[in-house]
């Protein structure tokens, strides 16, 4: 998706330059008729364009601009500064609010003297890749992707086309193609293409723990399925933890990791904490491997260097509570990565 905020000066510069050339091309106002569209441009290179994006400025050359009274994007009613406008040409700016599903794909100009009406498709901005799930669907399985934007799109993993079962704009429903495992979910739309940063088969917990894995109950968490709230698919762990406690996993023996890296966790709290994350049962109190959290969810990875060199197998992860203080945490998408993911 284009937008307006690198080279910004320049940016600026460029649509002054050209409003200058388009004020001195137009020598004749009073002998304007009814208005004509004859193309639009991308202000910030004056490139001829057929498609725009909301909040995104544009050149509208043609003839009979004077008293434009209205301009309108796929019928929304668009703001447009006078000052901007001289016979042969309009600057104006796409409403952020503009349609783009089942619209119109048309640009009105209004005058005194008649309506001008010009094939244009105001996309939607490019696609956002929130989340899939399950994680671990295997090849030929289906997956939801959740997200936002998905106008006609096209699905594909690890550079394969999957086939699409159903789609909103929110969400996707597609088939894992053969040679999914390890490889990344890509949605791709006309305004660009957006993936996700975990990997197919990768996950420890999504939604729900993958065995041999789990938290047991004595450690008082909750599962809190809130798709608005949820880092990765649906449902995350919650737990209320007092200052020095912790969250326990079980023990079990997963020695097929080779292929891995290291272990990755999304934690979020209702106010600032710190946590030790515990691997293997080692790392009790240690502050070299303490992490701070926050409101917003972030994603943490820890390399096996890290963690103290390849280990054997994978048998317990925890976490330890390092502020001294009770806190609200959230985890989810406990998994691992590879380092090219």
């Amino acid at each position: 998706m284009k937008n307006l905020k690198n080279n910004f000066t320049l940016y600026i510069l460029a649509i002054v330059a050209v409003f200058i050339s388009l004020t001195s091309c137009s020598d004749d106002d009073a002998k304007s008729g009814a208005p004509t569209i004859e193309s639009v441009s991308y202000a910030y290179n004056d490139s001829l364009v057929d498609q725009g994006y909301a909040k995104n400025m544009y050149i509208i050359r043609g003839k009979g601009f004077t008293d434009t009274q209205k301009i309108y994007f796929n019928e929304t009613n668009t703001y447009f500064n006078s000052t901007l406008v001289t016979d042969e040409a309009i600057i104006v700016t796409i409403d952020e609010h503009t349609p783009y599903e089942n619209a119109s794909d048309e640009l009105k100009v209004v005058t005194p003297k008649g309506t001008a009406v010009f094939h244009f498709v105001v996309a939607p901005p490019a696609p956002e890749v929130k989340s899939f799930q399950p994680v671990n669907a295997a090849d030929g399985e289906q997956i939801t992707i959740y997200g936002n934007y998905f106008l006609d799109p096209i699905v594909t993993v690890g550079g394969v086309q999957a086939e699409i079962v159903s789609n909103s704009l929110t969400q996707i429903v597609a088939i894992l193609p053969p040679g999914s495992q390890q490889k990344y979910v890509q949605v791709k739309t006309i305004s660009g293409k957006n993936e996700w940063n975990t990997a197919i088969g990768t996950a420890i917990y999504d939604d729900a723990f993958y065995s041999p894995w789990t938290i047991e109950d004595w450690n008082n968490h909750v599962y809190v399925t809130d798709l608005a709230n949820a880092y990765q698919g649906t449902t995350f762990i919650k737990k209320e933890i007092n200052g020095w406690d912790n969250i326990q996993g079980n023990w079990a023996w997963d020695e097929n990791i080779s292929q891995y890296d290291g272990i990755r966790i999304a934690v979020r709290s209702d106010d600032a904490g710190k946590l030790v994350f515990i691997f293997n049962g080692q790392f009790w109190g240690d502050d070299t491997h303490a992490f701070n959290t926050s409101t917003e969810w972030t994603e943490y990875r820890f390399t096996w260097a890290e963690l103290g060199g390849q280990p054997q197998a994978l048998q317990n992860i925890s976490f330890q509570e390092f502020t001294g203080s009770k806190h609200n945490y959230y985890f989810d998408n406990i998994g691992y990565f590879k380092n090219d993911q």
